[in-house]
């Protein structure tokens, strides 16, 4: 009779270790939510008023996605900013009309072409990001030497376990 009362408690510490588990893991996702909501108010303030005015905000948005991760191909614009291949498309063309990318026609295979900043795409970039620097150092000017360490490894962390 005692092993079953092992058995039965041991099933019921294990059943209730998987609840808890569970519990922190939908915590866990309740932050995130949390986390990821004030990232995208924190992003709309750093980066409120920051596009040239001839721009519309899906053009600026492809510049910024091309800014970070250039070179960039079609579909990787249209998938990264969850737009279709047509309006990819004529907005890519758009922007090279306004001569603020380039297309580079793949020497092995001319079909693929690779996507990039023009020179005048870069200095545009360039002064926006500038501004959202500024912006962001204003934010963290109060910020303590410690806590700035804290939150340079919440990034790497996140960025390594989380955003790879």
């Amino acid at each position: 009779m005692l092993s079953n009362d092992n058995c039965f408690l041991t099933t019921i510490l294990v059943s209730y270790q998987k609840e808890v588990r569970n519990i922190n893991k939908n915590a866990l996702f309740n932050k995130l939510i949390s986390f990821t909501t004030s990232v995208h108010q924190v992003t709309h303030d750093l980066t409120h008023n920051i596009k040239s005015d001839s721009l519309t905000t899906v053009q600026y948005k492809i510049l910024e996605y091309i800014k970070v991760s250039q070179p960039v191909t079609l579909s990787d614009i249209s998938d990264c900013q969850h737009i279709s291949m047509p309006n990819t498309s004529r907005e890519i063309k758009k922007l090279k009309e306004k001569n603020l990318i380039e297309k580079i026609s793949n020497p092995e295979d001319r079909r693929k072409q690779s996507i990039r900043l023009s020179e005048e795409g870069e200095i545009m970039m360039n002064e926006a990001f500038s501004t959202i620097e500024l912006r962001f150092l204003n934010r963290i000017q109060n910020v303590s030497d410690k806590d700035l360490e804290e939150i340079d490894q919440a990034l790497d962390i996140l960025q390594k376990k989380l955003f790879y």
